[in-house]
């Protein structure tokens, strides 16, 4: 062996002693957050909306704990942008919906006008156009408690639920997420909910020329003959009736409306397990007449409080604060931990894997729920995302549960191996048309209705994704399966159809490029597609031109708004961790690339083997909302080093490792 061989396979010796001592500490630290019931739940960080929104209903309700909603305003403020507003990610733009919420929230519990925050807020908020720019939930929460007109919103009426499954328009044409939102808002739109406040805790001042200096009004289409202008003729139609009470139907659909939402309060923490859905059904049962000491609000609001977190604070550094989180997720990270694990190499008959096992196959589907709609020849099965959420399975977290399931050898297998043929079984009946997968449902595609003029929460459908879809692939391939089957053959070719022209791909549901590219990559790796195939080898090479100088990768939330910004943003853990991933299922073992970002990762991380991360790397609504998954920045990063450590040990031994400069 030449001298340069023995230096440059000395140097990977001493790469892969580094990164088992990684593995080692993000391990035991992964270990440290499992609980004790087996499963792992990191916390779900949302922007201040939802602290705001806190505020907001239970001043409307007169209900909630004072003390919380105090500890709320430092955190809402601690999150205010230099010039004024509030931003829905961490070191995004401000928002105008934020804003406004965030400065009305600090007015109702009695922030001065003249406070500073608040005179900063004010100027930022008319510079962004003021209370009418803000989008249709936020309106219609304004409206609960006077500060906006009914007339003036987008008509959200309850008579939607009496569409019959066939009709061209019905529930089951738009998202799950959608229907837990406005099927409750639906109600309130109903009953128009109106609590009178004091002039001083108003917003009038919000309003660019005043609150009636203008006409509220929609904005229609420049083209005459178009479906946004249909949808507009419909809402003006829809409030004249409301004018006259010209509603025929009204106590029919409210009926409807208010069993369709207690059947889904079943099996579930709160309506589709998810903070919107849960606050406005609370306000719709207020609506419908339920009083506070009725079971069903009693429920819904212990629901609603369990998503709060208060923290201490630290003594003569920071007050105590609380705030919201959007929804749990111990299904997500406990399969995704019992998949880290495993890849590090953690025994499948860990006893703490088959604890582990055992509290995920607790919660697997029994009972069909709203996918069976238009899935109605297939038994029950898979995951939700939540602890409990029967009525809403998701293929997402069903194919990362089986990823999960198979890094563990449980002493009960017959019954492990029946909950997995079905959850299979089930993803399969879930494939769409065009051979993708979505979340909830399947064909969920009818892109007019994103016209509607309430769904300007760029969320009103649920379309098939290729990182969903990717996921499905890797699954797959782990039990057997390969791309001879049809209907993966139908998903390669979806997959690949959705290519951007740089190679690379679009993540719906984590940010963004980088994470859609990851998965991609990793799901033709497993299901045995050629590594040198020239749309692998594009998506590769994107991958190696957008890492940083510091050798990590990162991405902002801003890439949704501009596709031109994407895979450009600070280094993050879990963006590094995902395109290491990427490059390693790309076979890239010989550029630098993939040295830079281990590096990356091993000195970034911390003395107890966590890392931190402030970026938002969860997309919940793109463009709308965003997350931080707390624990992404732990598990993601040990996938990595134990991907890199089984790649390059196996080169090691081989004696054919090598890396180039690129």
């Amino acid at each position: 062996m030449s001298t340069h061989s023995q230096m440059l396979f000395g140097k990977v010796n001493d790469m892969l002693e580094r990164v088992s001592l990684g593995i080692g500490k993000a391990r035991d630290y992964l270990w440290s957050q499992q609980r004790d019931e087996g499963y792992w739940c990191g916390e779900l960080e949302a922007d201040t909306t939802l602290e705001s929104d806190y505020i907001g209903i239970h001043t409307l309700l007169g209900t909630g704990n004072r003390s919380r909603m105090e500890r709320a305003v430092p955190e809402i403020i601690r999150h205010q942008n230099e010039d004024g507003g509030w931003p829905i990610h961490r070191g995004g733009p401000s928002n105008i919906s934020a804003s406004v919420k965030a400065y009305f929230a600090l007015k109702l519990m009695g922030t001065k006008p003249d406070a500073p925050v608040m005179e900063r807020a004010r100027t930022r908020i008319l510079e962004l156009g003021g209370v009418t720019e803000c989008n249709t939930f936020t309106k219609i929460y304004l409206c609960f408690l006077g500060q906006y007109d009914w007339e003036t919103v987008p008509a959200i009426p309850p008579e939607i639920v009496l569409f019959p499954n066939w009709f061209w328009f019905n529930l089951y044409e738009i998202s799950s997420w959608s229907r837990a939102i406005l099927v409750p808002l639906s109600i309130c739109f109903a009953k128009k909910p109106f609590k009178k406040l004091p002039p001083e805790m108003g917003i009038e001042e919000l309003f660019v020329g005043g609150r009636y200096g203008k006409h509220l009004h929609l904005k229609w289409s420049p083209r005459k003959i178009s479906w946004r202008n249909f949808f507009l003729v419909l809402n003006q139609l829809t409030h004249f009736c409301e004018r006259f009470h010209i509603r025929p139907l009204r106590y029919l659909a409210l009926n409807k409306a208010e069993q369709w939402m207690l059947e889904r309060f079943e099996k579930s923490d709160g309506l589709g397990a998810i903070y919107p859905g849960i606050l406005n059904s609370i306000i719709a049962l207020k609506c419908l007449g339920y009083s506070n000491d009725d079971p069903q609000v009693i429920r819904a609001l212990d629901e609603f409080e369990k998503l709060g977190i208060d923290e201490p604070g630290i003594p003569d550094h920071s007050p105590p604060t609380f705030r919201m989180q959007p929804c749990m997720s111990p299904v997500w990270d406990t399969a995704y931990a019992m998949f880290a694990l495993g890849e590090s190499g953690v025994s499948q008959s860990d006893p703490r894997m088959i604890k582990a096992a055992d509290w995920i196959l607790s919660k697997e589907v029994r009972n069909k729920g709203d996918w069976a709609v238009k899935v109605s020849n297939c038994l029950p099965g898979g995951w939700y995302f939540e602890f409990n959420n029967e009525f809403y399975p998701d293929v997402d977290d069903s194919a990362m549960v089986l990823l999960g399931l198979d890094k563990v050898e449980n002493p009960r297998e017959r019954y492990q191996h029946g909950v997995t043929q079905r959850a299979i079984e089930w993803i399969f009946a879930m494939q769409c048309r065009n051979g993708g997968w979505a979340s909830f449902d399947k064909d969920n595609t009818r892109m007019v209705f994103q016209h509607i003029p309430f769904a300007d929460h760029n969320a009103m459908l649920d379309p098939p994704t290729v990182d969903i879809t990717s996921r499905v692939l890797e699954m797959l391939a782990a039990y057997g399966y390969s791309k001879d089957d049809r209907r993966i053959k139908k998903a390669i070719k979806f997959i690949l159809s959705e290519q951007e022209p740089d190679g690379s791909w679009f993540g719906r549901w984590g940010v963004n490029y980088i994470y859609g590219t990851m998965l991609v990559l990793r799901g033709l790796q497993a299901i045995g597609m050629d590594q040198h195939e020239p749309y692998i080898q594009q998506g590769a090479e994107w991958l190696r031109m957008v890492q940083n100088a510091d050798g990590g990768w990162g991405e902002t939330c801003g890439s949704y708004d501009n596709p031109m910004s994407r895979g450009i943003g600070p280094s993050a853990p879990s963006q590094t961790a995902w395109a290491v991933m990427g490059l390693l299922a790309a076979g890239d073992t010989r550029s630098e690339s993939v040295q830079r970002g281990i590096l990356y990762l091993l000195e970034t991380q911390k003395s107890d083997g966590s890392w931190d991360e402030d970026q938002y790397t969860g997309t919940g609504f793109p463009r709308v909302f965003y997350l931080a998954y707390h624990l992404y920045r732990d598990y993601f990063p040990l996938i990595a080093l134990s991907t890199y450590a089984r790649e390059f040990s196996a080169l090691y031994e081989e004696g054919s490792v090598g890396y180039a400069r690129g």
